[in-house]
């Protein structure tokens, strides 16, 4: 599966560009899952680099929930079993975009 498709692209705030908005007002923009485990990756801002990869910055929710950063390159990596690897919540269309809640 694409995890990063041309329409989140041209959603996707520059990193830093919400840093004023209050945590639980951000709008989450693409949601990222392992199907075989619990863990979450809510991206609501992100950058491409000169090399082609993308940093997002949003909530991670695994063994706890934090803030941080990520990149699409470790997203990708990632093998989760069975042959599977991290999936992109299809079921988040970008026009029913949704805020965190506090």
């Amino acid at each position: 599966m694409k995890l990063l498709t041309n329409d989140i692209k041209r959603s996707l705030p520059a990193l830093y560009s919400t840093e004023s908005i209050p945590a639980n007002m951000k709008t989450i923009v693409a949601k990222f899952f392992d199907p075989l485990g619990s863990w979450k990756w809510y991206v609501v801002e992100g950058d491409e680099q000169e090399d082609g990869d993308w940093v997002f910055f949003g909530l991670v929710d695994g063994s706890v929930k934090e803030w941080g950063y990520f990149t699409l390159s470790e997203l990708e990596s990632v093998d989760v079993g069975l042959g599977l690897g991290i999936e992109r919540d299809i079921h988040f269309p970008k026009q029913n975009a949704r805020h965190f809640t506090a």
